[in-house]
C-alpha cells in the first residue's frame, strides 16, 4: 500500500511539476512575442519622427543590431529587428499612449506588456511563419487555427505549405471564405469536416510506385498523428480494420475515426484507384451497420468517406447521388501542391 500510495504522489507531483513548466514556457514565449512587438514599435516611431526614409532605415537597424547585440546577445540581427518592425506593422494593436523616454520606466512598460500580451498567445517562431504569408485572410486564418489545434511550428508551417486554407476555399462560398479568415474553421455539419484533395505526402510514397491499399494504410497508421492532422479539427482515432461479421461473413473497415464536433463516427475507407460504384455500395453497407449497432442515442449519424487516387466528379456526382447516407469521396495525394496548381483551381471555381 505504501508503495502504491508513494507511486500515487510521484505521478501527481509530476504533473504539477510538467503542467508547472508548461506555463512557465508559455509565459516566456508570450514576454518574448509581446517585448517584440514593442521594440518594433519603437523603431517605427523613431523612423517617423522626420527620418522614414527607407535608406536611413537601413542604416538604423544594421546600428541597433550591432549595439543591441552587444548589449544582449542573440536575438537582434538585422533580420530579427527588420522582422520586429515588420510584425508591429502587419500585427496592429489599438495604443494610445506613444513610447518615449518617459514610458520607458518599469511600470510604464508593464501597463503596455500587459495590453499587448492579451493580443499575442503564440510563440515568436509562429509569428515569423506567419509573416511569411502576404495573403492577410489566410494569415488570419492561419494564426486561428495554430492557436485553436496547438500546432507546432513545424506543423504551422507544413499546413501553410499545403495550402490548406485555399483548399478550404475551393469548397466555400465567398461568404464562408470571409467567415475563415474570421472564426478559422467551424465544423458544424459533415461537409464542413471533409477536405478535397487530401495530402499525404508525410507518408513518404511515391505516386508513381506501385503499392497496395494495404500499404497505404499500414503507412497511414505508422503516421497516424500527421493524419490526424491533415484531417482536420476534432478528429480521433478508434480503430483500424473494424470486423463487421454478417450473415456468417467477415468484412473489415480500414479505419474508423470520431469526430468530436460532428458527434459521429467517420469511415474511411482506401482506394488505390478511381471511384467505382461499389465502393459506395460498400460503404453505404458499412454506414448503415454502423448506425444500427454502434450509435449511441446522443450521437449523429456516422459519415463514410472514400479516400481514392483518382475520382471523375461527374461519375462521383451520380454515384453518390440519392444516398441516404452521407458519403464523400475525396482524392488523395501524395505530394504536396504548388501554388499555381490551387491558383488554378480558384480561378476555374471563380468563373464557374
Amino acid at each position: 500500500m505504501k508503495k502504491q500510495k508513494y507511486k500515487h504522489l510521484l505521478t501527481e507531483l509530476s504533473g504539477i511539476i510538467t503542467q508547472g513548466r508548461s506555463v512557465a514556457l508559455r509565459q516566456v514565449n508570450t514576454a518574448q512575442v509581446v517585448t517584440y512587438w514593442l521594440v518594433g514599435r519603437r523603431i517605427v516611431e523613431y523612423e517617423q519622427g522626420g527620418h522614414s526614409r527607407a535608406v536611413y532605415g537601413d542604416e538604423l537597424i544594421k546600428r541597433l543590431s550591432c549595439d543591441m547585440s552587444v548589449k544582449f546577445g542573440k536575438g537582434f540581427s538585422e533580420i530579427n529587428l527588420r522582422n520586429m518592425r515588420r510584425f508591429y506593422l502587419e500585427f496592429p494593436i489599438k495604443i494610445q499612449q506613444t513610447l518615449s523616454v518617459e514610458s520607458a520606466k518599469p511600470d510604464k512598460i508593464e501597463a503596455l506588456q500587459r495590453t499587448v500580451s492579451v493580443r499575442f498567445i503564440l510563440s515568436w517562431s509562429h509569428y515569423c511563419e506567419l509573416l511569411k504569408e502576404d495573403n492577410l485572410q489566410a494569415r488570419s486564418f492561419y494564426e486561428i487555427e495554430a492557436a485553436e489545434n496547438g500546432w507546432s511550428m513545424r506543423e504551422l508551417r507544413r499546413q501553410m505549405d499545403s495550402l490548406l486554407y485555399e483548399r478550404l476555399c475551393l469548397s466555400k462560398n465567398k461568404r464562408k471564405i470571409k467567415e475563415l479568415s474570421r472564426k478559422g474553421q467551424v465544423v458544424e455539419k459533415p461537409e464542413d469536416a471533409v477536405k478535397d484533395p487530401y495530402f499525404l505526402e508525410f507518408l513518404g510514397l511515391k505516386e508513381e510506385t506501385a503499392y497496395t491499399e494495404t500499404e497505404l494504410e499500414q503507412a497511414v497508421i505508422d503516421k497516424l498523428e500527421h493524419f490526424l492532422l491533415e484531417m482536420g479539427k476534432g478528429f480521433i482515432f478508434v480503430s483500424r480494420q473494424k470486423r463487421i461479421t454478417m450473415a456468417n461473413r467477415h468484412y473489415f473497415i480500414d479505419l474508423v475515426l470520431y469526430n468530436r464536433f460532428l458527434k459521429c463516427f467517420v469511415l474511411v475507407d482506401f482506394k488505390r484507384g478511381e471511384l467505382t460504384h461499389a465502393d459506395a455500395g460498400q460503404m453505404n453497407f458499412y454506414l448503415n451497420y454502423f448506425r444500427e449497432n454502434e450509435t449511441a442515442k446522443d450521437e449523429n449519424p456516422p459519415i463514410g468517406l472514400i479516400l481514392c487516387s483518382k475520382k471523375n466528379s461527374v461519375f462521383a456526382k451520380y454515384v453518390l447521388g440519392n444516398i441516404n447516407n452521407k458519403i464523400f469521396a475525396s482524392k488523395y495525394k501524395l505530394a504536396l501542391p504548388t501554388e499555381k496548381q490551387i491558383d488554378k483551381k480558384l480561378r476555374l471555381k471563380s468563373h464557374g
